[in-house]
């Protein structure tokens, strides 16, 4: 029983200890707030503009997208679609599983739940620490995520950073330096990507909010319950002794 314990232990565990251990930079914290609807509006566009053509999202209809205050098909249509697809079609990536192989020497995942296995800490630090790194295939590495076969797909945005390299207590310490400015400043950048990862975040379980609500809804239904089972409590059992 001991070892099947062990056994079970380890099981569960592995994976998180794993991940933790990866090495790199250390994570940034992402500004997610999954009420804020213009937000998530925001990174549902840049999502559609910058990721919809390589990954999926394939969980994902568009038509579900009342839940962040797209209310009406007209403005789903206007706002995410832009490939003739129907208010009601899955989010499927335009690009081929084959055609990703050949260009990126791996299929790009679906992004439906990428937020619950990486995290929006993960997601929000990586899309920031691209770098140029000519002696990769696609010229771009990155801090958190050593030779990604992902190119830096918002460049253009934030500029190009180099890597600096330094020496602090016998140890390599690395950093990033912005080297060519983009057509956003590193904070209008942040909040860019942070509209992006809070939207990956809702992408991953559109319907967290609604949970959320019933459970509050529920938590003081049972607290009500419990007074008003007290009081018939009292009032059943204050003429018996």
């Amino acid at each position: 029983m001991k070892k099947f314990k062990i056994l079970l232990f380890a099981l569960c565990w592995a994976p998180l200890i794993i991940f933790a251990a990866e090495p790199g930079m250390p994570l940034d914290k992402a500004p997610i707030n999954q009420t804020d609807y213009e937000a998530l509006q925001r990174g549902a566009e840049t999502f559609v503009h910058y990721c919809l053509t390589c990954h999926g999202a394939s969980f994902m209809r568009y038509n579900r997208h009342r839940d962040i205050g797209l209310d009406n098909e007209a403005e789903v249509l206007e706002k995410l679609i832009l490939t003739g697809q129907k208010a009601g079609d899955l989010m499927l990536s335009a690009m081929r599983k084959k055609e990703g192989e050949e260009w990126f020497g791996v299929i790009p995942p679906d992004l439906s739940v990428i937020a619950r296995s990486r995290g929006a800490d993960w997601l929000y630090t990586y899309l920031r620490a691209f770098y140029r790194d000519e002696s990769t295939v696609p010229g771009w590495n990155n801090l958190v995520f050593d030779r990604a076969a992902m190119p830096h797909v918002l460049y253009k945005l934030q500029g190009e950073q180099k890597l600096v390299v330094k020496t602090v207590d016998n140890k390599e310490v690395k950093s990033l330096k912005l080297a060519e400015p983009g057509t956003m400043t590193p904070s209008e950048y942040d909040q860019f990507v942070a509209d992006l990862v809070n939207y990956l975040v809702y992408l991953s379980e559109p319907a967290a909010n609604d949970r959320k609500q019933l459970g509050i809804i529920v938590i003081v239904f049972l607290l009500g319950m419990l007074g008003l089972t007290y009081v018939l409590y009292q009032e059943y059992w204050k003429d018996i002794h």
